[in-house]
C-alpha cells in the first residue's frame, strides 16, 4: 500500500493531502487572521494615496524592513512607466512601530534626507527579499525584482537591502504582464530561486505563473498555475506567495482577488485622491483569498472564501484595497504577524497589521456534536508525534493510530488508550497512558 513519507517534517491541514476521509461534523476550517493595529501611515511629499501598497517584509539583524511604493505620480499620463517612481523602506524592531530612515541615497533637494532606496521603472512594484541561498555572493545578500508592464521585469541586488544596483541592464528574459506585485525567493527545498508572476490568461483575466532559477538571471518558461478541476475561475490581482515558517515544503500564497464586474458600493468618493477613471471609485471590487501548494505549480482552493474582507472601513470598499503584503514574520512566540493595505486611492493610505495563530491558517475542526478524520496510511522518522491544538473548555481531542494493513488499532495507541486531550497548545506531545514513543 503506498505512503505518504512525513519523514519529520511539520505538516498542516491547509489541504487534504494527508487526509483519507471525515465523519461526523468533521472537516477542514479556515482560520481568518484578525486586524490589529495600523503600523504605517502614508505622508510627506515623496507619498501619496497610491504609496504604502505591494508591500514586502523581510526579517534582517533583529529588524524589520519594510519595503513599499513611495512616489506614484498621481494624474501623469502612464504613470506606471515614470521614472519619478520611487520604492522605499522603512525600519522596525518590533513589526509595530516602523520609522523612515534617512538613506542619503537619493537627494530631491532634501539633503538626502529620505527613505528611499530606488527611482525608476524598476521601483513600480519593487518586491526583495533577503537571499538565503547558502552559495550567495555577500554583496547581493538582498536580491529583488522590480518593473511594469510587458515583458519588463528587472533584477537587482544589494549587499545592505538600501543600496541597490541592476543585476544587468536589460530585463529578465521573462515572458509576462509585470504591473503587479512579483515575488521571487530562494527555495531551500528545491535548491533554486523561485518567481511568483502575473500573467494574462486568454489575453484578458489577471492570473499567476511560476518559474525556477539556478542563479536568478536564467530563469525556465513560466509556467501558468494549475488548479484541480471545480476550482473558481477569478481573477488574482497579485500573488504574496510564501514558505511557510518551520514548514517549507508548504507554500502558501495570499492573493488579492479582483472581482471586475462589480463597483464600489461608497456613494461619496469625492475625497478620494485617486479615484481611477471611469466609474466613480474605479471598476473592481477586491478581498483577499488563500491557496497553497506543495510543488509551485499545482494549487489547491480547499478555501474558496475570502481569507480577509474588507470589513465595516467604508474606506476599504473601493477599487484595489485588501491586498496582503508578502511575507510572514513569527516575531512573537504566540503569535505571527502579516500586513494589509487599506484605503488605497484615498490620502490616509496606510498598512494594518494582522495577526495569526503559528501554523494556524486551517485546521480540522469539528462541531459539539464531534467528529472524526482519518490519514491516509503514513510513514515518517523519529520517535513523538506532537500537535497544534485548540478546544473549547468543553471540547476535546483523541488520537488514535492504526495499522496500514488492517486498519485496526495498534496495541497500546487506541482512542481508549488515550483521555480526552483538551486546552490550547501550539507544540503539544501526544501520549497514550502515559507512553509516549511511536
Amino acid at each position: 500500500m503506498n505512503k505518504i513519507d512525513m519523514a519529520s517534517r511539520r505538516e498542516l491541514f491547509v489541504d487534504y493531502h494527508l487526509l483519507e476521509s471525515f465523519e461526523g461534523q468533521a472537516r477542514l476550517k479556515l482560520h481568518p487572521p484578525k486586524r490589529e493595529e495600523v503600523v504605517f501611515q502614508v505622508r510627506g511629499p515623496l507619498e501619496n494615496a497610491c504609496s504604502g501598497v505591494y508591500s514586502a517584509l523581510v526579517e534582517n539583524d533583529g529588524k524589520c524592513l519594510l519595503y513599499y511604493r513611495g512616489c506614484y505620480p498621481i494624474g501623469v499620463g502612464d504613470a506606471d512607466a515614470s521614472q519619478q517612481q520611487t520604492a522605499n523602506v522603512a525600519i522596525s524592531g518590533d513589526g509595530i512601530h516602523f520609522e523612515r530612515p534617512e538613506l542619503k541615497i537619493f537627494d530631491f533637494g532634501d539633503g538626502g534626507r529620505n527613505n528611499v532606496v530606488w527611482q525608476g521603472i524598476q521601483a513600480h512594484n519593487l518586491v526583495p527579499f533577503l537571499d538565503a541561498n547558502p552559495e550567495c555572493q555577500a554583496d547581493a545578500r538582498f536580491k529583488a525584482v522590480g518593473g511594469t508592464g510587458a515583458n519588463s521585469l528587472y533584477a537587482l541586488y544589494s549587499p545592505d537591502g538600501f543600496r541597490w544596483r541592476l543585476a544587468r541592464e536589460a530585463p529578465l528574459d521573462v515572458a509576462g504582464a509585470f504591473d503587479s506585485a512579483n515575488v521571487s525567493f530562494w527555495d531551500s527545498v528545491i535548491g533554486k530561486y523561485r518567481l511568483f508572476s502575473r500573467y494574462f490568461e486568454d489575453g484578458c483575466r489577471r492570473a499567476i505563473q511560476s518559474c525556477v532559477s539556478d542563479d536568478f538571471i536564467h530563469w525556465s518558461r513560466p509556467v501558468p498555475h494549475q488548479y484541480d478541476a471545480g476550482a473558481p475561475v477569478e481573477q488574482l490581482y497579485t500573488n504574496a506567495t510564501v514558505p511557510v515558517p518551520g514548514a517549507g515544503h508548504i507554500l502558501l500564497s495570499f492573493p488579492m482577488r479582483y472581482v471586475a464586474e462589480r463597483t464600489t458600493p461608497v456613494a461619496d468618493t469625492s475625497a478620494m485622491d485617486y479615484p481611477g477613471t471611469g466609474q466613480p471609485g474605479m471598476a473592481g471590487m477586491t478581498d483577499a483569498v488563500m491557496m497553497s501548494s506543495r510543488d509551485g505549480v499545482h494549487w489547491d482552493r480547499t478555501f474558496p472564501e475570502a481569507w480577509l474582507r474588507p470589513g465595516l472601513d467604508e474606506r476599504n470598499w473601493t477599487h484595489r484595497n485588501t491586498t496582503p503584503a508578502i511575507g510572514i514574520l513569527p516575531l512573537q512566540a504566540t503569535e505571527w504577524s502579516m500586513y494589509v493595505s487599506e484605503h488605497y486611492g484615498w490620502p490616509d493610505n496606510r498598512l494594518r497589521r494582522l495577526s495569526i495563530r503559528p501554523w494556524g491558517f486551517s485546521s480540522i475542526n469539528a462541531g459539539c456534536r464531534g467528529g472524526e478524520a482519518i490519514t491516509k496510511p503514513l510513514s515518517f522518522e523519529g520517535s513523538e508525534l506532537r500537535v497544534n491544538f485548540s478546544t473549547s473548555a468543553a471540547g476535546s481531542i483523541r488520537i488514535e493510530l492504526r495499522d496500514a494493513g488492517d486498519n485496526t488499532a495498534i496495541p497500546g495507541h487506541a482512542l481508549d488508550d488515550m483521555g480526552p486531550v483538551y486546552g490550547d497548545q501550539l507544540d503539544f506531545p501526544v501520549s497514550w497512558k502515559g507512553r509516549g514513543d511511536v
